[in-house]
């Protein structure tokens, strides 16, 4: 193709009826985006909301790799408008890559824009600083520490618990790097708490309530590692439940209650259930049978590829299965060296994923893979998934989803190009802009 340029133009071209903003958006999160030091603003003192590193570093090097921006924080989140492609409103999550096509720099005049191959391509807005995040807790901590908010404000993620028990190359997932997440925060001497305490969470809740009088927050993720034994002598279905039984009793119908988890025993979703969660997320992570054997050791060991589906299917069960929605990592079906070797393959086999479950009502999610430098995967795959599979999945998860009747899952906000606020890949971008259905 020659450039970087190119390749989007080519892929738009031929793949008219994905989203063109969907293509620079995919591309952007697969590849990662520069920051010139006039895009960086101060952190917690600034007008920008900071990169707030919720789960995983999301970045194409370590923090001392990002030279500046690893000290003056990127914005969390940027917003890209118009330029020659005449682009919508497009939420994108970043991931700071130095060696990026992409630049994102201020002009002569102060104004930040995103450049592709030195050619200014679009308008570069960056997420205000929310007024909780200018107020601490009582014992000091920052409501970013404990409670930051993405997709724009629309999403409180609770990262509970900021290891994983799945530890070691037999057991973590190969494209995963939260446990080097954690120590590479605190070797810097940042704050990040390895397990936060429910009250503290309360606090910072009840500031963000207090503050966000917009009521911009509508849904709230709890999260965090794998629990194959017990945190605090709690279970995985008792660690993160007993958060949710917290916030819904004194937040009552506030926020769209999710959790992240694994695929868990019924009687553990049940417990889910019954302590106000709304939303269950059993990641699946990958389809492909060999893939996840050698992609989630972890997973395959203590659970099993076939258990785990099972148990998504039950825990329909409980939530309904409009409520049960597993993310899948796109683009390690890809990886390196045991991945599919071409793009048909790797679409033929995800789509049977994707029937798999939306056959039976399950609509799956899935996150962009950033190849994080400390993985497996992605030590082996610096430049990820080609960016033609990253478009031809939009394009089957949609057709997928029109298959049977599906639309838009519950708690991500609007669908469609120009109103999506869902950052970390384009599948809300790339579907009809119509409201979802209420949960």
């Amino acid at each position: 193709m020659g450039s970087r340029t190119a390749l989007v133009e080519d892929l738009m071209e031929r793949f008219p009826h994905v989203p063109r903003e969907a293509v620079f958006k995919e591309d952007l999160l697969r590849g990662g985006v520069a920051f010139d030091a006039s895009a960086l603003s101060d952190n917690e003192a600034g007008e920008v909301k900071p990169k707030s590193y919720f789960i995983f570093s999301f970045d194409h090097g370590t923090l001392p790799e990002l030279g500046e921006a690893a000290l003056r924080r990127p914005p969390e989140e940027i917003i890209l408008t118009g330029g020659p492609y005449d682009l919508r409103r497009t939420v994108v999550s970043v991931r700071v890559n130095p060696s990026s096509p992409y630049r994102v720099a201020a002009d002569e005049d102060g104004m930040l824009g995103l450049y592709l191959d030195g050619k200014r391509i679009s308008d570069v807005g960056v997420p205000p600083m929310p007024e909780y995040y200018r107020h601490k807790l009582s014992n000091g901590k920052s409501v970013m520490e404990v409670a930051p908010t993405i997709q724009w404000g629309y999403l409180i993620y609770l990262t509970v618990f900021r290891v994983c028990q799945y530890f070691g190359a037999k057991e973590e997932c190969q494209y995963c790097d939260i446990n080097h997440n954690w120590r590479q925060h605190k070797a810097a001497g940042r704050p990040y708490t390895g397990v936060k305490d429910v009250e503290e969470v309360l606090e910072a809740l009840e500031i963000i309530d207090r503050y966000d009088t917009a009521k911009a927050s509508t849904a709230y993720t709890l999260t965090g590692g794998a629990i194959t034994k017990t945190v605090g002598g709690r279970d995985e279905a008792d660690f993160y439940g007993r958060y949710a039984k917290a916030i819904e009793e004194r937040f009552p119908g506030r926020w769209i209650g999710k959790v992240v988890a694994q695929a868990l025993p019924r009687d553990d979703v049940q417990r889910f259930k019954d302590y106000g969660v709304q939303i269950y997320h059993p990641n699946y992570e990958v389809w492909d049978e060999y893939l996840f054997k050698m992609y989630c050791p972890g997973k395959e060991r203590y659970v099993g590829r076939d258990e785990w589906h099972k148990r998504i299917l039950d825990s329909a069960e409980i939530f309904g299965a409009r409520n049960v929605i597993p993310n899948f990592v796109a683009g390690v079906e890809m990886a390196e060296p045991f991945g599919f070797k071409t793009v048909d393959e790797a679409i033929a086999s995800t789509t049977e994923g994707l029937r798999f479950f939306m056959s039976q009502g399950i609509t799956p999610r899935f996150t962009t893979w950033c190849p994080e430098p400390t993985t497996p995967l992605g030590k082996a795959n610096p430049q990820g998934a080609p960016l033609e599979y990253h478009i031809r999945l939009l394009q089957a998860y949609r057709q997928t989803m029109e298959e049977f009747g599906l639309s838009s899952p519950p708690g991500y906000g609007p669908p469609g190009p120009g109103r999506a606020v869902f950052s970390v890949s384009s599948f809300m971008d790339s579907l009809p802009a119509a409201e979802p259905t209420p949960v």
